[in-house]
Order: structure tokens, then C-alpha cells, then sequence
């Protein structure tokens, strides 16, 4: 997650028509403290029992969490890009995440 931090500007156009949610299976309460603490300027939710990991397929359920896996779902509320598992310390994954996004939510160039 201090990846998707340190590069939001640039990956997610700092916010501008792009919502980043991560989602984990921690309790609300720990991710709250530790989005405070890192100043993460993204939200997170809290998937105590898996039940948004499963219908994605991102639940393992013998380890009882959700695996990292990366979902664009598009401005159409449709799945527009798939990343399992997301590979969190290549540099090309963020290359095509960037792609995705400039694709789906492009900067707005009349400024």
C-alpha cells in the first residue's frame, strides 16, 4: 500500500475521477490507526468475514484473507482490468496500472 501512496499522484491522477479502496480482511479499527499513521490519502474497508473477497475471487479461504489482487472496476461499474496476483514489487505492474487509469479516468488536459 506505501507503493500505491508514494506514487498516487501519478498513478491515480491524485484522485481526480479515480476512488482507491483497499480492502482487507484486518479489522476496521487496525486499518484506520494505520492509514492515520502513514498518511494514506486512500480509503480502506474492513472484510472481516471475506464476503467481498469471494464474490471478486480474491478470498483464500484456508488462510482466512484476501490474497492481493488488483480490480479497476470502470467508471460503467464493470470489471475493466484484472491484476492476480498483483505483483506489488515489479515496476511493470505499475506501468500497467498507470495504463489502465490514464485510460479509464484520463487528467484533464484543459488546465
Amino acid at each position: 500500500m506505501e507503493a500505491y501512496r508514494d506514487q498516487y499522484a501519478t498513478l491515480f491522477n491524485g484522485g481526480k475521477k479515480v476512488v482507491v479502496i483497499g480492502i482487507s480482511t484486518d479489522p476496521d479499527s487496525a486499518q484506520q490507526s494505520w492509514a492515520r499513521d502513514a498518511a494514506f490519502p486512500m480509503l480502506f474497508a474492513s472484510d472481516r468475514d471475506g464476503a467481498v473477497g469471494r464474490l471478486y475471487g480474491a478470498y483464500d479461504a484456508q488462510n482466512k484473507l484476501d490474497n492481493r489482487s488488483l480490480i479497476v472496476v470502470g467508471p460503467d461499474g464493470r470489471i475493466a482490468h484484472d491484476m492476480r496476483p498483483f505483483r506489488q514489487t515489479s515496476p511493470n505492474a505499475y506501468t500497467e496500472l498507470a495504463a489502465v487509469i490514464d485510460r479509464l479516468a484520463p487528467e484533464d488536459s484543459t488546465k
